[in-house]
């Protein structure tokens, strides 16, 4: 879905929305999230640490936080982020210099439907929350799968809405009502915020997403639950051979 209008691209959209709301971006994240979001990044960095990867890239990086946390423990590896928000990646580059990892973090402009790097560079793509932003989310899966080299590994993390009869309901309140009036709060942009909840209930449930990175060449492809399900991580491997016409 578009975020605002269908005047204009989803994508330009997007990243006017993240260039607007990145001075309050990871205040409003923690409220918004009543400090999860940092929790479940963990959760991602851990699995991708098993991998023992050497190149990292993380797609629709913001200001860097999943980039960093994969940083922390895979001290020898490369990592690069990459986002269409300007205003987002300089606070990502503040964080970097922060944490003494500028030399192993490359933030870098770009979109995740056409990555400027090459066929097989990495070892593991990593997104959050990012997923459902992307103006074409099957070109970027597709993306995805042709800069991982063969049985490279993809982790994702992304919303979603609960099944439970009583943890559902709560969660929809929390989502529509409290998500949208803190942001709005913070960054006085409210219909930024009143867009999340909508895009997540758009969004693909896990067994089509799943179906997606299939079709995009992945296999072994899970959907792990978190917090009742609101959130899921997806993983999948690159498969040794992917049609051509899938990353065309």
């Amino acid at each position: 879905m578009n975020p605002y209008d269908d005047s204009r691209t989803k994508r330009e959209q997007v990243e006017e929305m993240f260039d607007r709301i990145a001075p309050v971006y990871d205040r409003a994240n923690d409220l918004m999230s009543l400090g999860m979001a940092r929790r479940w990044r963990r959760i991602a960095a851990r699995e991708v640490r098993r991998t023992g990867a050497q190149r990292v890239l993380d797609i629709a990086t913001g200001t860097g936080d999943l980039a960093i946390a994969v940083m922390r423990r895979l001290p020898d590896a490369r990592v690069t982020g990459v986002d269409i928000s300007a205003e987002m990646l300089s606070r990502a580059h503040v964080k970097a210099a922060r944490a003494r990892m500028s030399d192993k973090i490359d933030f870098i402009e770009a979109e995740a439907e056409a990555l400027p790097f090459a066929a097989g560079e990495f070892d593991v793509v990593t997104v959050a929350f990012g997923v459902r932003n992307f103006a074409d989310i099957r070109r970027g899966l597709c993306e995805m799968a042709r800069v991982l080299r063969s049985d490279g590994r993809v982790f994702m993390l992304e919303f979603s809405i609960p099944r439970s009869k009583i943890f559902g309901p709560l969660y929809r309140f929390y989502f529509r009502r409290f998500v949208p009036w803190v942001g709005g709060l913070l960054s006085r942009q409210r219909r930024t915020y009143d867009y999340l909840p909508a895009s997540v209930a758009e969004f693909a449930a896990p067994p089509e997403f799943i179906r997606m990175m299939h079709e995009a060449g992945f296999y072994d492809c899970r959907a792990r639950p978190i917090m009742g399900g609101a959130v899921y991580l997806y993983t999948g491997t690159k498969h040794a051979r992917v049609p051509s016409s899938l990353s065309e």
